[in-house]
This record gives C-alpha cells, structure tokens and sequence, in this order.
C-alpha cells in the first residue's frame, strides 16, 4: 500500500479489489465475485477521476494482476461450459439468434431412472 494521497487510496482499494477477486475465483465463491467485481468497477472510477500523477510500476502490476484474474476467469468459466455440456445442458447465450428467434434447443439427458 502507498502513502494516503487521491490516486493513492484509489490503486490501494483497486488492489484490495483484485485481490479479493482473485480469492473469489479460487475459492469458487459467486457471491465474493460479485462484491469483488462491483468494489473493482467503483476503484476504476476513482483512479480514473484523480490526477495522473500514479506510479507507472504500480500501475502495470495491476494490471498484469487483473489479466492474471481474467486468464482464472476464463478456466473458470470453460469449467463450467464442460459440467453443463456434460449434464446436457447448453448455455442460454446459444438458444436465440440475433432476431430473437429461438436457435438451437436445449437437449436434455437422462441421468437415471426415476
């Protein structure tokens, strides 16, 4: 963490962010992920508003630190497109085309007899 100053606190509360982020995402906590994430954007914005005067080495760890973030997102998220693929479910962004027309329809597996 840096000495108190407005662009300062913003790259602390940014860093405190991601890195509240990063834990979300190992620990696969949903709800922590979407704190994380809404605490991130509110960072952003503040760093955004103050003074260009920030450190440049901070700056690129970060953001080497959000991509670190995003490539765990990613693997995350492929993760969960294997589960559902395997539960024979397919994602809803697939189900409609651009017209709002349904598209391809969700298959549905039987996994016992009931």
């Amino acid at each position: 963490m840096t000495a108190s100053s407005p662009t300062g606190d913003a790259l602390d509360a940014l860093e405190l962010a991601l890195n509240e982020e990063r834990r979300a995402l190992l620990e696969n906590d949903a709800d922590a992920l979407m704190r994380s994430t809404q605490a991130k954007i509110v960072a952003l914005r503040r760093a955004e508003a103050t003074p260009r005067a920030a450190d440049a080495d901070r700056l690129t760890a970060l953001a080497e630190l959000n991509r670190a973030n995003g490539i765990l997102l990613s693997r995350r998220r492929r993760e969960v497109s294997w589960a559902l693929r395997h539960l024979g479910r397919v994602e809803s962004a697939g189900v409609y085309d651009a017209g709002g027309r349904a598209g391809i329809r969700p298959q549905s597996r039987v996994l016992g007899v009931g």
